[in-house]
């Protein structure tokens, strides 16, 4: 394709790309405020009409909007480029559900074109709702995972992120390609309400709601941090939501008994959420189990955790075997005992107090080994000194 170096080239070379694709360009009104001093806008106004309806060939299209799109960089000013940006990537979201592929490829060129990082995440956004309202998110759910890395580059204010990650977290939702990453986005927008005031805080509380389900639904997710954030610690006196957190500490500090007290109380009110009964008791046993590893200092006999969990004996090793599938834990059953051997268990929440068993288990482990090397430091003194002795000998 023949390079575009002024606005006059262009001009001519979309005159004859409309011609051969059977348009009819509309001549510029040369009064038009923004054609003075050869400046780009009136022709991506003009141009951008091109209606991506029309019945030719993709290919045709996408050289047009090709051409159209690289006038971003001709812009003497980054405000220029976004508002070029603005018209372009409107055009292109309009009907989204013809040819959806296609607008999101020409949204995708226009981003790469574009060197401002809010004209950037600008053109993301509507790429990301055109994917959505044209039903292609299998095309932009492989960016999420840049996501991180964008961020510091588009260096966006905390509004802009929480649309950011909101929206990532529906994407993948109703995709149900990863609950685990939709909950991460749904926590990563949680965490943005940090330090607000009340007010701004409760925009959040449908959504913190919204991650104590999912987390509670989950099968694989066993460790949160939901207690330590205040978008979720405001529902603990919210009337309409007290017992959705209510459920979420049970999760994260208590065990099974608890759960069942609680289901027994409010039935009602875990069936309108959508969660299956025996899904939660699932769940809660080797949550359950996890706990009991935590407390019982590496040793957990058969029985409580018969007890705890409320199985039969012979059901006991079935639920550790589930418990180390999980990767929950790493442990040894002693049969002949009685009893589970716990190497290693993982943690329901990491907050201050994980932070304190950490610390001593650390200091614990640092005076093992400086007595080890003590040990050793001696043992090699005395065999140093048997070893003159037996030189002085053989003299």
């Amino acid at each position: 394709m023949r390079h575009v170096e002024d606005a006059s080239s262009f001009k001519g070379l979309l005159k004859e790309i409309t011609a051969d694709l059977g348009y009819e360009y509309s001549t510029i009104n040369s009064d038009n405020k923004y054609s003075k001093e050869g400046r780009y806008c009136p022709f991506v106004v003009e141009t951008s009409r091109t209606n991506l309806s029309q019945p030719i060939h993709k290919l045709d299209l996408e050289c047009v909007f090709t051409v159209i799109c690289n006038l971003v960089t001709k812009c003497e000013s980054l405000d220029e480029a976004l508002e070029m940006a603005k018209i372009i990537s409107a055009k292109v979201a309009q009907q989204p559900n013809d040819k959806p592929a296609l607008r999101l490829k020409i949204l995708f060129n226009l981003y790469n074109l574009l060197e401002n990082p809010y004209s950037r995440f600008y053109v993301y956004m509507k790429a990301l709702n055109l994917a959505v309202n044209g039903k292609v998110t299998e095309n932009i759910i492989p960016s999420f995972k840049k996501i991180d890395s964008f961020l510091k580059e588009w260096n966006i204010g905390v509004s802009d992120q929480r649309e950011l990650f909101l929206t990532i977290s529906n994407v993948l939702r109703d995709s149900k390609s990863s609950a685990k990453d939709s909950f991460k986005f749904l926590t990563k927008y949680l965490a943005t309400f940090s330090g607000e005031d009340a007010f701004t805080m409760s925009e959040a509380k449908e959504e913190a709601v919204r991650t104590i389900i999912e987390f509670v639904k989950a099968p694989d997710m066993f460790q949160c941090d939901l207690l330590d954030m205040p978008a979720v610690g405001q529902l603990d006196k919210d009337a309409k939501y007290a017992l959705v957190y209510q459920l979420l500490k049970i999760f994260l500090t208590q065990r099974l008994d608890a759960y069942l007290d609680f289901q027994a109380a409010n039935s009602t009110l875990l069936k309108s959420y959508g969660l299956v009964h025996e899904d939660c008791i699932t769940k809660m046993r080797l949550m359950s189990l996890v706990d009991l590893g935590s407390d019982e200092c590496g040793q957990i006999p058969y029985a409580l955790i018969k007890d705890t969990l409320r199985i039969n004996d012979d059901e006991v090793e079935l639920w550790v075997v589930k418990a180390i599938t999980a990767k929950l834990i790493d442990c040894k059953m002693d049969q002949m005992n009685q009893i589970v051997i716990v190497s290693r268990c993982s943690e329901r929440m990491f907050g201050q107090h994980q932070w304190q068993t950490l610390r001593t288990k650390l200091a614990t482990w640092r005076g093992n080994i400086a007595n080890v090397i003590s040990t050793i430091q001696a043992n090699k003194i005395t065999e140093d000194g048997s070893q003159a002795m037996q030189s002085l000998m053989i003299r």
